[in-house]
């Protein structure tokens, strides 16, 4: 799950990325407004959630739920504030937000929080997410191919099972490798890294075990291409 965090306290923000990626979330920090509009203008960047502190610089968190609510997008947005009062409440509420979280709180409190919100996100999927013959269980992390015996699949790790959700999430569509970094380590990760070649392999060899040996594609100079020939 990817979150999109934006709070200009250095040592707040800090503390609740630490939080969430101890919980095995993926975490952009921008630490003003106009940097957090950029991560979410993204064509490639899917967030599951996002956190706005409410005063920030360039833009405030009520800014950026009202950007987001006139473009029409669904993102769940969990509101950061010291105002306590219900009026603050309200107004962060009609601005777009879908929770409320007012400073100091505890951690277990803003993990709860975040997963009622994720409950009602565009991108959670309960069960299970199919593209062709490719069916992604969530519940299970296992992928299996349709037609196949009946109970035979593979588990994939966390990471594998990220990168083959993305691939299909995109169908046909041609990834990056610096697309599958931002998304699946964050904004910030090391773009000298081989770790998405090392990544592709593992996964290229799972789906191979079920037969499906040439599911991702390598478009040389480009990036990657999910190419299922039995859709």
């Amino acid at each position: 799950m990817r979150v999109l965090l934006v709070e200009d306290e250095p040592d707040l923000g800090a503390a609740i990325q630490r939080t969430l990626t101890q919980e095995a979330y993926i975490v952009d920090w921008a630490k003003d407004g106009r940097e957090a509009w950029g991560y979410l203008e993204s064509q490639w960047t899917q967030y599951t959630l996002a956190i706005f502190d409410w005063l920030l610089p360039g833009l405030s968190g009520i800014d950026l739920c009202q950007r987001l609510r006139a473009q029409q997008s669904p993102l769940p947005v969990l509101m950061l504030t010291a105002k306590d009062q219900p009026e603050d409440t309200a107004t962060g509420l009609d601005a777009g937000a879908d929770d409320y979280l007012v400073k100091p709180f505890r951690k277990i409190e803003l993990l709860a929080r975040l997963r009622a919100l994720q409950r009602r996100s565009p991108h959670f999927q309960p069960q299970q997410l199919q593209v062709g013959p490719l069916t992604l269980d969530y519940g299970t992390h296992n992928v299996s191919i349709l037609n196949q015996e009946q109970g035979q699949s593979v588990l994939l790790t966390h990471k594998e099972f990220q990168l083959l959700e993305y691939f299909m999430q995109h169908p046909r569509q041609i990834v990056s490798r610096d697309q599958i970094l931002n998304q699946l380590w964050g904004a910030e990760a090391d773009t000298i890294s081989n770790v998405v070649a090392a990544l592709m392999r593992q996964l290229r060899r799972k789906l191979a075990e079920l037969g499906c040996d040439d599911a991702i594609e390598t478009v040389y100079g480009v990036g990657y291409r999910l190419h299922l020939t039995h859709e």
